[in-house]
Formats: C-alpha cells, sequence, structure tokens
C-alpha cells in the first residue's frame, strides 16, 4: 500500500467527535456518581440498588429469575446469587419457589426492598430534573455527530 494510499484511506474515515463523546460519558459519570452516593446514603451498596432497580423495572413478560436478572445487569449468574444473597439477608428480597414449577426460584421485593428503592427512585427522578438535559444535551451532540457519516452511505 503507498503512502497516497494511507492518505486517502485516513480522509475518507470519519473521524469520531472526541469531544462530544468524551463529554457524554462524563455526563454519564456524573449521573452515576450521584446515584452511588444516593445508594449508600441509603444504606445499600450502589449493586443492589441497581439489582432492587431491575427486579422492579421487569418487563412482565420476564420471569424474575437469577439468571434473568444476571442478564439485566450484565453480571454473571454466580455474582448474581451472591448479590441475591446479601439482599436476602438484609431483608430486601425474597426468594420464592414458582407455584407451576417448584424447581425455579423467582425473586420478589420485600416491603422493605419496596420502601428503599422507592425513595431512591424519587432522588433520582429530581436529579434528572436538572442532570437530564444536560445528559440529552450530550447525547444529541454525539448523535448530530454521527448522523450525517451514517446518512452520507444511503442513496
Amino acid at each position: 500500500m503507498s503512502r497516497d494510499d494511507i492518505n486517502s484511506s485516513k480522509k475518507a474515515t470519519p473521524q469520531p467527535d472526541y469531544q462530544s463523546l468524551a463529554e457524554l460519558r462524563y455526563q454519564i459519570r456524573r449521573f452515576l456518581h450521584f446515584s452511588e452516593q444516593a445508594a449508600r446514603q441509603a444504606r445499600i451498596e450502589p449493586n443492589q440498588h441497581q439489582f432492587l432497580l431491575a427486579l422492579k423495572g421487569l418487563p412482565e413478560n420476564m420471569r424474575p429469575t437469577i439468571g434473568i436478572l444476571a442478564g439485566r445487569l450484565q453480571i454473571r449468574p454466580n455474582s448474581a446469587v451472591e448479590l441475591v444473597n446479601r439482599l436476602s439477608k438484609a431483608g430486601f428480597v425474597k426468594r420464592r419457589r414458582d407455584s407451576d414449577d417448584g424447581r425455579e426460584v423467582l425473586l420478589v421485593l420485600t416491603a422493605k426492598g419496596e420502601a428503599v428503592l422507592h425513595e431512591l427512585s424519587l432522588h433520582h427522578r429530581a436529579e434528572l430534573q436538572t442532570a437530564g438535559p444536560v445528559l440529552m444535551a450530550a447525547l444529541q451532540a454525539v448523535l448530530k455527530q454521527a448522523r450525517p457519516k451514517l446518512n452520507s452511505g444511503k442513496t
């Protein structure tokens, strides 16, 4: 490959907008930091809060099993088991056998789990009132940069 081929290849390849990508990552990280701090103030670990939210917000067509929740949280099933063990010991979730298939274990939030999740969700919604528009602006800047490059290949 000649030097001219390399230079023309570099010119033809769209370059990412590093500044807008970095800004989006920064805004996401700021919100995640808020979320982690809020969970700790509620005396639970951030991953426990994420698990409670994933369980409560699970689509109706999905069964609340450890495997499903592990997938939703992008963690290994054995890590989810340990997380459920800690949540169960703290009184936030309960395991129950499925009435149709006694081999399957389903997870349910306890009243204590519901209460802590409710409080955290209120705090998160309030934070999103201010952080949301900034997050959206950062995402729109990234998408704006990507759109012409994606559409340029269409005929």
